[in-house]
């Protein structure tokens, strides 16, 4: 039994050592664009059933309650808190904010879609709206040289006032993607969210449209991460980190007893 309670505390200490890897990333993601702070899931391992209720007792009666030891913890699986981040005002005219359900649609390298709700885009060199790392928004919009007075509407669409043109000329207009469970995308690097079959097929349409957000030009949403609150669960984690290492010292102390003894 000593060296099962010794197998149980070791994965309580890992549990609680990936938790905390949870609650670094959040807090060091504080101040990332867009961000979504993630939550740790807790699952008990497989139990050992020494007697299970209901077993026959004697041949008159059952047992009313079983003989259940169980192994351990472990995390289970991370989940993104979807929670909506404070929009701050930039100016910069090219900076969009969702407000609401959605994520923009970018193209990666090998050609498949990224999504991502971190607007921060720029113009290349070709006049296209694009991410810092040069990743085209789709569907994509380039902007003609020399124009001025650049707008981007709530529902999406960009217009701009052209060279030799008074008034201002419609250049394109951003969709948004929906999911059905978008806690089931694949989270990567530089703030970019993969398809997966857990998070079913996007739902793409236009900002403002039923289940979508709409576009807020010059801003950008901030992180949804609490400092107060990551601090808070940072120190459970530590106590329950400190109370399964005093439970290896107890179960090593048990073990040292017995063996005294026995000599």
């Amino acid at each position: 039994m000593t060296a099962s309670a010794l197998e149980v505390a070791r994965t309580g200490l890992e549990a609680q050592d990936t938790r905390m890897r949870v609650i670094a990333n959040n807090l060091a993601n504080v101040s990332t664009t867009a961000f979504k702070r993630d939550r740790a899931n807790f699952a008990t391992l497989a139990y050992q059933n020494t007697r299970v209720a209901g077993q026959q007792s004697t041949s008159d009666s059952d047992y009313a309650t079983g003989l259940n030891v169980g192994t351990g913890v472990a995390i289970q699986s991370t989940t993104p808190l979807e929670t909506q981040g404070t929009l701050n005002s930039t100016g910069n005219t090219l900076d969009m904010a969702i407000q609401g359900d959605g994520f923009f649609q970018v193209q990666m390298p090998d050609g498949s879609t990224g999504y991502t709700r971190a607007g921060n885009f720029s113009m290349s060199s070709q006049g296209q709206i694009v991410t810092s790392q040069g990743y085209v928004l789709q569907p994509p919009i380039t902007i003609p040289p020399g124009s001025q007075s650049v707008t981007i509407g709530t529902d999406g669409t960009v217009s701009a006032v052209t060279p030799g043109a008074a008034a201002p000329t419609q250049l394109g207009q951003i969709t948004t993607a929906t999911f059905t469970n978008p806690a089931g995308l694949q989270t990567s690097s530089d703030n970019f969210l993969m398809e997966t079959g857990a998070s079913g097929p996007p739902q793409v349409a236009v900002a403002g449209l039923t289940g979508h957000g709409t576009i807020a030009q010059g801003m950008l949403e901030q992180s949804n991460v609490n400092v107060v609150q990551e601090m808070v669960d940072m120190i459970d984690c530590q106590r329950s980190y400190e109370i399964n290492s005093k439970m290896i010292s107890s179960v090593d102390d048990m073990l040292k007893n017995a063996n005294q003894t026995i000599s």
